[in-house]
């Protein structure tokens, strides 16, 4: 059943617990915020999948479909669950980073988002990770879930492997990243 009506009066209750709380808290605000952004993977990585490996022979889709099931975790994890995201995924998160930075002009400045759709809708998400980044320090900071360091590790890392991507789709793509004009 796709519905339950149980929450039809603005409240919810997440994994393992019977208390119901509003679905303006912060933790529905995390919640929600890590499910748009796993959303949004989705529509990059279907993009993503007609494209060539940008990365060292790495096809983007796949990594973008890896994320998703770590976002996975992280939300279970923030719902109460005994999940975590363990050192070794963060590490492959940021070779991943180190190996687009080796293909990369050093960054000297902001750059404009666009360039190719893919690039654009990358920065996007990144942009939608930072927001449920910024969710999840609230859920950590009220105290009422606690929040693994590594969880925000993770989502800390994850904006930068998205920046990166996108960035790395530009360049091979022989787009000049623009820099704002203040």
């Amino acid at each position: 059943m796709l519905y339950t009506r149980k929450g039809d009066k603005g409240d919810t209750s997440i994994f393992g617990c019977d208390q119901r709380f509003s679905k303006s808290s912060a933790i529905a605000e995390a919640l929600g915020a890590l499910d748009e952004v796993n959303s949004f993977l989705g529509v990059c990585k279907l993009e993503a999948a007609a494209k060539e490996p940008y990365l060292e022979g790495h096809n983007f889709s796949d990594m973008i479909e890896w994320v998703q099931q770590q976002l996975f975790i992280v939300q279970a994890h923030i719902a109460g669950a005994e999940k975590t995201i363990e050192k070794e995924k963060i590490a492959h998160v940021e070779q991943a980073v180190d190996m687009a930075e080796k293909e990369l002009p050093p960054i000297k400045t902001f750059f404009v988002s666009g360039g190719t759709p893919l690039a654009a809708r990358l920065d996007f998400a990144r942009t939608l990770a930072r927001s449920a980044e910024r969710r999840v320090v609230a859920v950590s900071e009220e105290g009422k879930v606690k929040v693994d360091g590594s969880i925000l590790v993770f989502l800390n890392r994850l904006s930068s492997l998205l920046y990166s991507m996108a960035r790395l789709v530009n360049h091979k793509s022989g787009i000049t990243e623009e820099p704002p004009h203040y």
